[in-house]
């Protein structure tokens, strides 16, 4: 609620100074204003939309956004620059403990954060739109998600991700468990609470194909596979599940492209885990890295959709006179982040921001759409000086990119590696950690100010029709 009273004031006061403005405002329009501009002006008159897209990079910081701009030529702009509205949010999640005050945590995980934005309240790491708890393993009070209530106006509903569509983002909007590793039949060891065996409301998997999500598409065919034990559907497989509700089940791009008919749900289901990059590129090595190299393209294969693909689909079938409510993850950003691979995570970013420009273009035939872009956390890549040498060189893992610039772009990981006192850094590339800084915000279209200023991420629910 505080970012919608902060929106309403700043309409005001900007209303009065253009009323106040006489000939001054006139000149404003006396040459034709641009895109930036008119959705400036349209987002002070309309905080009400229709639609609402939004964007989750994982683990996309300022930093990975800003490798991706580089990468691709610095005069080149990205889709997402053409939104008008940026600000930045805090990430923090919380510690488990007696309650009700717990303590914060201040490097969060994909499932703390997303239940940020999903139900607008602060969680423990790893669980998944559930209150907090006295531990890890004791689970919290399901709380109500953006796209539950989405589903409750009669708004149809989307969530698309290039991970297993059972991970932690996507898993946050129609799921509730207290382990965010709870993600099929088979997975449910550390979850037996919550088992339909047990009269819970089973694994993510289960959860989303019960809560009749309209389009749900990415990858984790592994996790539909297994038997559901327990409650009306035992003995039958989640894609089994999910056919006998009236799902249109496919596996691959043509299969989604073959998809016309809106009137029944879609669950697509391209590969046995994550959906394969789509780029690859020179391997992170400790100190100063490689002879500077490009990264080469155009890795994805035909069969899987890109996620410009899904998300251009998933509107298509969603469209309707109600509204739609449509998530989509660009998830390997945070994966390719943990694995040091600049190229792998480059690719994902400008794969990411091309779904976005599919969002704009729609947006700006159909004005009455919000599009929300962020990340869920902060990751560790930064780019570093081309030319450091001796004592100047990183200590962690370095890469260095060719840009299309023809120039060298330097990144480096070193938020893991430690070798133990007065050791050096181990060899191979461990899974480098997440960051705790505040990450961007973007919006466009009605309302699109609240993400103004430094917020915190559970302001979001309330931007996205919470």
């Amino acid at each position: 609620m505080k970012r919608r009273r902060l929106v309403f004031a700043l309409a005001a006061s900007l209303a009065i100074v253009a009323l106040g403005a006489g000939t001054a405002a006139a000149g404003l329009f006396a040459h034709q204003p641009s895109g930036k501009q008119r959705a400036f002006f349209a987002a002070l008159h309309d905080q009400h939309p229709q639609n609402v897209i939004f964007f989750l990079g994982d683990g996309m910081g300022t930093q990975e956004m800003t490798a991706a701009r580089y990468y691709q030529g610095v005069h080149n702009a990205l889709n997402v620059d053409r939104m008008p509205f940026t600000g930045f949010d805090t990430t923090w999640s919380v510690k488990p403990g007696a309650g009700p005050d717990y303590l914060p945590d201040y490097d969060p995980d994909s499932a703390s954060t997303g239940t940020m934005w999903a139900t607008g309240q602060k969680t423990i790491d790893e669980r998944i739109s559930q209150g907090p708890s006295t531990a890890i393993n004791v689970p919290g009070p399901n709380l109500k998600t953006v796209l539950e209530l989405a589903q409750k106006q009669g708004m149809k509903v989307g969530d698309v991700s290039t991970a297993e569509i059972t991970d932690a983002t996507p898993a946050v909007l129609a799921s509730h468990i207290s382990l965010r590793g709870c993600q099929g039949p088979a997975d449910m060891a550390a979850c037996p609470l919550e088992t339909k065996a047990a009269g819970g409301l089973g694994s993510i998997a289960e959860q989303e194909v019960d809560h009749k999500v309209d389009v749900l598409l990415g990858g984790g065919r592994n996790r539909f596979t297994p038997t559901i034990n327990g409650g009306p559907d035992s003995g039958k497989t989640v894609i089994e599940s999910a056919q006998a509700k009236g799902y249109r089940y496919v596996t691959d791009a043509a299969g989604l492209s073959g998809v016309s008919n809106s009137s029944k749900p879609v669950l697509g289901l391209f590969s046995p885990s994550n959906m394969s990059l789509e780029w690859s590129g020179p391997a992170a090595s400790l100190g100063k890295g490689n002879a500077p190299a490009p990264c080469t393209e155009n890795q994805r294969p035909a069969s899987e959709p890109s996620l410009a693909a899904m998300t251009q689909k998933s509107i298509e079938l969603l469209e309707n006179r109600r509204g739609f409510f449509l998530q989509v993850e660009g998830a390997s950003i945070d994966k390719q982040d943990h694995a040091t691979n600049a190229c792998g995570q480059i690719g994902e970013t400008v794969a990411f921001d091309k779904a976005i420009g599919v969002a704009l273009d729609y947006q700006r035939r159909h004005p009455d759409t919000l599009i929300v872009v962020t990340a869920d956390h902060s990751h560790t890549s930064q780019i570093v000086g081309e030319d450091a040498s001796g004592a100047g060189v990183p200590t962690g893992y370095s890469t260095n990119l060719t840009t299309k610039d023809g120039q060298t772009l330097s990144l480096t990981y070193g938020t893991a590696g430690y070798g133990g006192p007065g050791a050096a850094p181990v060899a191979a590339p461990p899974s480098q950690q997440h960051t705790g800084a505040a990450v961007p915000v973007w919006a466009s279209g009605p309302g699109g100010l609240a993400v103004l200023g430094t917020n915190d991420h559970t302001d979001l629910f309330d931007v996205l029709g919470g």
